[in-house]
């Protein structure tokens, strides 16, 4: 699913998050009018009477091992990637400048080669005195920095913040311009998206494990020294490196989705070389990959139980006019689908299938300005037979091109999802078993979100990371946003990462969608540029 990443419905990437990709659907997915797939938890009441944070229980996950820091000299191995020089030059987008960060592919063996990442900024504009670099990342895993900066970011973010910064993004290794992971070709890649993720039987389970299987071998065969070095735990190392290369004493750092994890997970490693730092739609790094998916899950379930609470006040509604009856209606379609596809107008023979389907809607989840567009495109499907609304929001979800060419966001989702944390499941039987939680949490989407959760368990490298609190001790005062119904990182997540912090302060936005700084709350955008701009965090216990 997505964030923790996974993709949700085809056979994609394990659990994570996408994040967002611009001001309301610029950016938001890894692919759609979403975010990059993200994984995501129940909503649960935020605070205490008092508006602190609760700390860790004993016996609460988040009451394990933390993340150590890391020894506050530089390694002499490591000088020379810390001393290095980028040479900067024109990339085609007016206003941005490129350059190439070198680091080692192996920080315990930095003799053993380089890895190329692509960085990029744009210049503080001024007026007013600089503050330093401010490095942004939309989340993913798998979503492009640089995409984000050059399209969003760099042009969208607030005029003083842009006046006193110089707006920085690097693609994270494996990803984007960073020596991509990449794993089938376009036409490969459609087969792999219309694999059916809720077998009926043998044969079907066989077709599903077999396209896993594939796409694990396309990857390995791609990159086989590069998968094993992929990270967040070294991108976060990445980070560091190019704020030493900037000349920033601390990093200052705004991250979406997947991007609080590899913020968080900075944070954790050099907790004093933390500058101003927004972590939107928090993930909590102490889950193992099965409660992940299974809270993403329950995620979905609140953001689409959003969606159908609003689609039965409206006249144009195709589930019905009884909420109670949305997700039994839709369910139906997708059981229909499951039989006989859709035509879908697709140049390339595509039908819309109920995998496609599926990761269409969900798609229009992150986001509730996507809403009437999947009101529309479930009315086409489901009353005149035209699946063409919905693939379109599936393929914008899997960053498919008109020319049928897919971004490698998928490839490196997976990539990065599968070394972070053992697999959820790793055989099928394993999967059956636990149907009945995933389709308690959601049941509409449980079933071929929990098939979804099986493809790491035929990944080519063993994961090398596991679940850990993040405790950052020392750091300066971190701000974790969090959404109320957000779909893809739950609101109890936001608020397990602030808990487990030491520095946190934890701001609420009650509202829908993915993440919530630039998405139109004036209260939330008032809050964190203030804290950008001036270091002042918010008060414990602010909610917008």
């Amino acid at each position: 699913m997505h964030i923790r990443r996974s993709s949700p419905v085809s056979p994609a990437p394990s659990p994570r998050s996408r994040g967002p990709r611009g001001r309301r659907t610029a950016s938001r997915r890894a692919g759609t009018v979403g975010t990059f797939l993200a994984v995501a938890a129940l909503l649960v009441s935020a605070c205490t009477s008092s508006g602190q944070p609760e700390r860790p229980k004993p016996g609460n996950p988040a009451a394990g091992a933390a993340l150590a820091a890391l020894p506050r000299a530089t390694p002499a191995a490591l000088k020379p990637y810390y001393a290095q020089k980028l040479a900067w030059r024109g990339c085609g987008v007016p206003g941005f400048q490129c350059a190439t960060l070198k680091a080692p592919l192996d920080y315990a063996k930095p003799e053993a080669g380089d890895t190329e990442l692509a960085v990029a900024r744009k210049k503080a504009t001024g007026p007013g005195e600089r503050i330093g670099s401010l490095l942004v990342n939309p989340g993913g895993p798998g979503g492009s920095a640089i995409g984000y900066l050059q399209q969003y970011a760099g042009i969208g973010y607030p005029v003083d913040v842009r006046a006193r910064y110089d707006m920085v993004a690097v693609d994270p290794r494996g990803v984007a311009g960073s020596d991509p992971v990449e794993c089938l070709g376009g036409r490969q890649m459609d087969r792999y998206t219309q694999t059916d993720l809720t077998p009926d039987d043998a044969r079907e389970t066989d077709l599903l494990v077999g396209a896993y299987r594939k796409f694990a071998r396309g990857c390995g065969a791609d990159a086989p020294r590069l998968l094993r070095h992929v990270s967040t735990t070294e991108a976060a190392r990445d980070m560091d490196v190019l704020r030493a290369v900037l000349g920033d004493d601390r990093l200052s750092y705004v991250g979406a989705s997947y991007g609080t994890y590899l913020g968080a997970t900075y944070a954790g490693l050099y907790p004093d070389r933390v500058g101003r730092v927004v972590l939107d739609g928090g993930m909590d790094p102490s889950l193992p990959a099965r409660r992940m998916n299974l809270d993403q899950t329950a995620g979905f379930e609140t953001a689409f139980q959003a969606f159908a609470r609003d689609c039965v006040r409206r006249s144009d509604c195709p589930l019905g006019s009884k909420t109670a009856d949305v997700g039994r209606n839709l369910k139906a379609f997708f059981d229909k689908l499951d039989a006989r596809p859709l035509p879908a107008g697709d140049a390339d023979g595509r039908k819309l299938g109920e995998s496609l389907a599926t990761t269409g809607v969900i798609a229009a989840m992150y986001d509730e300005g996507a809403w009437p567009t999947l009101r529309d495109a479930l009315s086409s499907a489901m009353r005149e037979n035209d699946g063409a609304g919905l693939l379109s929001l599936s393929d914008s979800y899997y960053e498919r091109d008109a020319d049928g060419r897919y971004s490698n966001l998928m490839f490196a989702n997976a990539a990065v999802n599968c070394l972070d944390l053992p697999p959820a499941f790793t055989t099928p039987d394993q999967v059956r078993k636990a149907l009945p939680a995933f389709e308690k949490a959601s049941p509409v989407f449980g079933e071929g979100l929990a098939w979804a959760t099986l493809n790491c368990a035929y990944w080519p490298v063993p994961a090398s990371g596991q679940p850990q609190r993040i405790e950052a001790r020392g750091a300066a005062p971190i701000v974790v946003v969090g959404t109320t119904r957000d779909p893809a990182t739950p609101y109890r997540w936001s608020r397990s990462l602030s808990r487990q912090l030491t520095s946190a302060r934890l701001l609420t936005y009650n509202g829908d969608g993915h993440t919530a700084y630039g998405r139109g709350s004036r209260c939330i955008d008032t809050t964190i540029n203030t804290y950008l701009l001036r270091g002042t965090p918010p008060a414990r216990g602010k909610r917008c």
